[in-house]
Parts: structure tokens; C-alpha cells; sequence
């Protein structure tokens, strides 16, 4: 077996990778490596919350024995945002917090992500320790009994408030005047966006995609689906639509036009506001190289410095905790808001913006449509598993064809290669001024991957 832990913990179709078997046992490594930071006779204490696929309860039935049988004490959030687990963890004094989730990926898919008691992914140290338990040495944990057994405390609703008490007291503004639409996805924030937004009772919220049924979380809806919300926003006269992602992690917006705002664009707003008003040390926002060319563009014009990190909130996260940081994200819409928050927080996100632009008196178009967008195109490439991901990106051939392609664009441009964290997928990137030209370079990229491939 390989490693299990991926960029955004594990990951997998259930029942084809993915199962209560491996749930199971990844519950009992967890809280035997957390039971070792305890004295003799304390139990520690584990959140878990989910999303809203048809196999998350099976899973959380799975890590919760697995949990129990090793002597951990359970609280049961049920349906929540992962940066809600994430601050009921650290609030509850929980010693970790589990999120089972695939983020915006289809249903089929899911995850397991563990939180440390304050609030951060795990270090690659205590998952490698899990893992050693659950590939090679599971049958020796102790699987208690009597009264070291653990139980399940269930406390959803006091949970989920508590959460959203947060959220709203993270700005000071009643946002009166606005009128929003909110695409929940059909995910986590379909437990908690239209009970969050209505605490602002001059705010005009309608919402959409929140009626979850196991299968529809991400179809067609949601950040990674944007378009139809943009159709809406228009035809409805909405100042703004939001739009979150399966877990509420992320947070993307469109303007009144029906132009997207993606993270870049958030990211330079709120650094260039939190910069006027003393909140950015170094005046400094964390990215990712997969940041578009207009937010280094931005920043010069505007006095901000962007650090630039490898693909991944964590390494965001790691770069700002190192810095002394207080913004940062991804192009997707992870942005962490470290004044209020210990990962990416799509709900946060969202009430940054709607306060940003209350206090403005903008229209969300001028906003953020000073960082402009270069010309970008993604193209993500199938292969078979995680091995082909690594061979196409030690390939000659695709370092010879890069540099022929860099050639060609004669620095109008750039080219990022890199493997997903997450899935079978090589991803390629091109940006340039030239719409037609990043789109070229990055189909023939595409297709030379798939040529060699398949």
C-alpha cells in the first residue's frame, strides 16, 4: 500500500479505495497517537463533523468505533463547514478534530482530514504515524474494554451556533443596503449560510443550492460550477453572488456583472484594505504559484509584497505561521483570514467581502476589478494512478516540450506543470496576454501528456 495521507489528508472513491475498513482503522491509529499525549487514565477527546454525501455516515460510523474502540471520547458536530471542526475543536479544548469530506469534488468521492487541538492540519510527523498503524502495525493497538471504552457525545446544534456566533463577530457591520445570492453547493454550508447571513437583518439574502439529498453536492453547482449563479446574479440585480464549495472552505464571488471574483482578486482587495488600515504586516499576502500574473501586477502598483508558495493550504498556511502573516489563499478561493481563523473558511471569506464593500460604498465590479485577470487556461489530464503522475512529471520529454513552449511565448507568459495532490491528474497551466496563445500552448501540452499515456 501507498502513503495514504495526500495535500488535504485521504482521499478516495468509497468503497473502491476508500472504506469503512480503512476508516476504521485510521480512527483506532488516531487516537492511539493522541492517547500517548495524555496521562495515565485520560481519554482524549475527538470532534467529528462532515458534509453531506451519501457516504459520509458511513465512514463516521467507522472512525467513531475505531475512535471508541482505542479509548477516545467522541463530540458528534454532524453536518458542518471543515473550518467550522476546525474552531469547535480548539473551543470544545478537543485534542483533534476530523472532517470527512471530499471537498469540491463529486459525491463519489471522499475524505478523511485530521486537525490537531489547535485547530491546523497535522503535521506530516503525527500522519506518518497514523499511517505506520494503519499499514503495518494495527493489530497490536490496544483495543480497550470496560469502562475505557470511549462514547459519543452528540452536540450538533449547540456546535454549529456556537460556530456561527464566531463568524458573525468577526466584522462590525449590519451590511445594510446589499443584496446577495448564495450557491451553498448542495454541501456543508447548506447547515449553516442562510442561519449565518440572516443575523444581518438589513442584509437582502436569497439562497440557493441547499437542499442536499447524498448526490448532489458540487453537481452543477457551487464555486467549481459558477456560471449559473453569475446568470442569476444579473438577471436578479443582486450587488453580489456568493459561492461555496462541497465543504465551505472556499469561497468564490461574482460581481453585479456577472464577473467572477476569484481568490487572486480577494486576496487584493482585503490585503490593499487590511494594508489602509494597519492589519497586513510587512504588508505582505501569501499565494500560491498558481496565482495569476495580475495579483503580482497588483501588488506592485498598490505596495504589497506576495510570497509565493507551492499549491496547497497548508504550505500557505506554513509560510504565513513563519512570516508572522495575516492573509493569504489560493487562486480556488482558500483564503485564511489568521486574525479570526486556522484554515481556509469560505463563510468567513464571504462576510469579509460583503464588509469590505458595505464600508466602500463600491459596486463589487470596481472593487475587485483593479487586479485584472490574465488570460489563463487549465486543462486538467487523466492518467492511471498515482505512479504515472509522477513518471510524466520526471519525464525529459515534458521538460524538453516546456522549455520549447517558453520559448515560443518569449516571456509573455508562463507554465506551470505540476501534479494534483488529490487525484489521478497532471494539471497544466498557461497564462499570457494572448487568450488564443494560453489556450494553445496549454492544449498542446494536454495532448502530448495524454499521447504518451495512453
Amino acid at each position: 500500500m501507498g502513503k495514504l495521507f495526500g495535500t488535504d489528508g485521504i482521499r478516495g472513491v468509497v468503497n473502491a479505495g476508500l472504506d469503512a475498513d480503512l476508516a476504521y482503522k485510521v480512527g483506532l491509529a488516531a487516537a492511539t497517537v493522541l492517547a500517548k499525549n495524555k496521562k495515565a487514565g485520560e481519554k482524549p477527546l475527538v470532534t467529528i463533523g462532515k458534509d453531506t454525501r451519501i457516504s459520509g455516515d458511513l465512514l463516521k460510523g467507522s472512525l467513531i468505533a475505531g475512535l471508541c474502540t482505542a479509548g477516545a471520547n467522541v463530540l458528534d458536530l454532524g453536518t458542518l463547514p471543515t473550518p467550522g471542526v476546525a474552531w469547535v475543536t480548539v473551543d470544545e479544548k478537543a485534542d483533534a478534530g476530523i472532517v470527512i469530506s471530499a471537498s469540491h469534488n463529486p459525491f463519489e468521492h471522499n475524505g478523511i482530514k485530521i486537525f490537531n487541538g489547535e485547530g491546523y492540519k497535522l503535521s506530516d510527523e503525527l500522519e506518518e504515524k497514523i499511517e505506520d498503524i494503519v499499514l503495518f502495525s494495527h493489530n497490536d493497538v490496544s483495543r480497550k474494554t470496560h469502562g475505557e471504552l470511549g462514547k459519543v457525545s452528540y452536540v450538533a446544534p449547540k456546535a454549529s451556533e456556537d460556530y456561527i456566533d464566531h463568524l458573525e463577530s468577526t466584522i462590525h457591520s449590519d451590511l445594510g443596503g446589499l443584496r446577495i445570492l448564495v450557491d451553498c453547493a448542495n454541501g456543508a454550508a447548506s447547515a449553516t449560510a442562510a442561519r449565518l447571513f440572516d443575523r444581518f437583518d438589513k442584509l437582502r439574502t436569497d439562497v440557493i443550492n441547499a437542499d442536499p439529498d447524498g448526490v448532489n453536492i458540487n453537481e452543477k453547482c457551487g464555486s467549481t460550477h459558477i456560471d449559473a449563479l453569475a446568470a442569476m446574479v444579473v438577471a436578479g440585480g443582486y450587488d453580489l453572488g456568493i459561492a461555496f464549495d462541497g465543504d465551505a472552505d472556499r469561497c468564490l464571488a461574482v460581481d453585479e456583472k456577472g464577473v467572477l471574483i476569484d481568490g487572486d482578486q480577494i486576496m487584493a482587495a482585503c490585503g490593499t484594505d487590511m494594508k489602509e488600515r494597519g492589519l497586513l504586516p510587512e504588508n505582505a499576502v501569501v499565494a500560491t504559484v498558481m496565482s495569476n500574473i495580475g495579483l503580482h501586477a497588483y501588488a506592485k502598483e498598490n505596495g504589497l509584497t506576495v510570497e509565493c508558495t507551492a499549491v496547497g493550504d497548508r504550505n500557505v498556511l506554513e509560510r504565513m505561521q513563519e512570516k508572522g502573516y495575516m492573509l493569504g489563499g489560493e487562486q480556488s478561493g482558500h483564503m485564511i483570514f489568521l486574525h479570526h481563523a486556522t484554515t481556509g473558511d469560505g463563510e468567513l471569506t464571504a462576510l469579509q467581502i460583503l464588509d469590505l464593500l458595505h464600508r466602500s460604498g463600491k459596486k463589487a465590479s470596481e472593487l475587485f476589478g483593479g487586479c485584472r485577470r490574465y488570460p489563463q487556461e487549465l486543462i486538467n489530464v487523466a492518467v492511471a494512478d498515482n505512479d504515472a503522475k509522477q513518471r510524466v512529471m520526471g519525464a525529459q520529454w515534458l521538460k524538453d516540450a516546456i522549455a520549447e513552449k517558453e520559448r515560443r511565448m518569449n516571456g509573455d507568459g508562463r507554465i506551470l506543470v505540476r501534479a494534483s495532490g488529490t487525484e489521478a491528474l497532471v494539471r497544466v497551466m498557461v497564462e499570457a496576454s494572448d487568450d488564443a496563445l494560453a489556450r494553445s500552448v496549454a492544449e498542446d501540452l494536454a495532448n502530448l501528456i495524454k499521447s504518451k499515456e495512453n
